[in-house]
């Protein structure tokens, strides 16, 4: 009898706050539509990017000692994405602790002249690479290759196992 009487004090002092944290929950579990907030990229300017990171890396590669002629090419996994500013609203009915209908309506934010408004970027985020080939004269030594392919990996964030240097012919 005492623990029931416990459990129902428990009950009483606490709960709006059980409530209120059941209802977070489930505003949590709810599904939020089309929340598409990054842009992705044309494939052709993912290409621009890699080309342009290549010939930026051949030109600093070729300058480490012992390396000669060199030629990169580097394979991207994901293409850039730009995240875009979203103004989102949101409203439900009934009671606030458990609502009984939930909408979320989210749109892009456009800035610039009326005339040619474009959407704000929050942030961009560069391709991520698969592999990297590595074609030099001085990869016949050790040092080289050690050398380079810790560079590569460096500016790159590839880990030495997708990073290959062979020498040329």
């Amino acid at each position: 009898m005492k623990q029931a009487e416990t459990v129902k004090k428990l009950w009483n002092r606490w709960k709006y706050a059980v409530l209120v944290a059941a209802a977070g929950v489930a505003l949590l579990l709810l599904p939020s539509g089309n929340k598409k907030s990054a842009d992705t990229v044309p494939e052709e300017h993912v290409q621009d990017v890699v080309q342009e990171t290549q010939a930026n890396m051949e030109k600093i590669l070729t300058k480490i000692d012992g390396v000669g002629e060199l030629h990169l090419m580097l394979t991207a996994d994901t293409g850039t994405e730009r995240s875009l500013a979203q103004d989102t609203d949101l409203s439900y009915s009934g009671d606030t602790a458990a609502p009984t209908d939930y909408q979320r309506k989210s749109e892009t934010v456009l800035a610039g002249k009326s005339g040619a408004q474009e959407p704000v970027v929050t942030g961009t985020r560069c391709p991520t690479f698969r592999g990297a080939l590595v074609v030099c004269q001085g990869a016949g030594d050790a040092q080289v290759r050690l050398a380079v392919t810790a560079a590569v990996a460096a500016l790159t964030g590839l880990g030495s196992d997708r990073i290959t240097v062979v020498k040329c012919q």
